[in-house]
């Protein structure tokens, strides 16, 4: 149990550069208090005390803002940053080394009792601030959930999902074999100069709307060169893609 609690500690540390010491994340880290309470909490869930790891998470729920059911499983490492609001449900499955903001559900979808209704994060996964994570699938491996997406459908491995409701924005496959920036850490499921695809997407009809004018020009210029006349239309605006990409981006 205390190598344990060391490892979380440290891996507090690491991930967040307001931790001074060991003895302060201890004492005021209600992220760390929440996930050593949710131990004995599981414990007595998985020994057929029930009621009595409800009753656990309860008071682990009024001390630190944080409710976690004890049947949910989570992993080492698991750092939960500030915690308040976070709920993760009796399903949900949290791999090590996973990162969780505040204010994140683990919810499941489902009323069926029994059956898996909640998210599994993998190693590594970071769920930003207000985010929403619903329903039984998986969240790959050092996967983003970016702050205040709501996630319906799985995520691939070292891929960030963004938007409400959330849409993929996948890593560039040879940087995830390389396997040393895709381990980099985000703070709140950020990825810099990460490529939105409804962007790229609406980038792309921007410049085939450009070439497409430029054709028409090149072919009224061709037509009154040969002396054919086409029939007047009222003068339009020019199309400036440059400002129609900076409303994009």
């Amino acid at each position: 149990m205390f190598h344990h609690l060391r490892e979380d500690i440290n891996s507090i540390i690491e991930r967040d550069p307001a931790a001074r010491n060991g003895w302060e994340v201890l004492t005021c880290y209600p992220g760390l208090h929440a996930i050593v309470m949710h131990g004995w909490a599981h414990w007595c869930w998985t020994r057929h005390m029930k009621w009595v790891g409800r009753f656990i998470s309860y008071i682990a729920r009024i001390i630190t803002g944080i409710e976690i059911h004890p049947g949910a499983v989570i992993g080492r490492r698991v750092f939960i940053d500030h915690g308040f609001g976070v709920v993760i449900g009796e399903t949900a499955v949290v791999g090590d080394d996973c990162t969780i903001y505040q204010g994140v559900t683990l919810g499941g979808t489902s009323l069926h009792s029994g059956a898996k209704r909640h998210p599994t994060l993998e190693r590594g996964v970071i769920v930003g601030a207000g985010a929403q994570v619903l329903g039984s699938f998986t969240v790959g491996e050092y996967a983003k959930v970016g702050s205040n997406a709501v996630l319906l459908k799985p995520v691939p491995s070292g891929a960030t999902a963004v938007g409400n409701p959330a849409h993929i924005v996948q890593k560039d496959v040879s940087a995830l074999r390389e396997g040393s920036t895709a381990h980099l850490f985000a703070a709140y499921g950020v990825t810099p100069n990460g490529d939105d695809p409804l962007s790229k997407a609406l980038q792309g009809l921007i410049t085939h709307a450009v070439a497409q004018e430029q054709r028409i020009e090149t072919i009224l210029a061709t037509l009154k060169a040969a002396g054919i006349c086409c029939q007047a239309v009222p003068e339009c605006d020019k199309f400036d893609s440059e400002q129609m990409n900076k409303l994009v981006d």
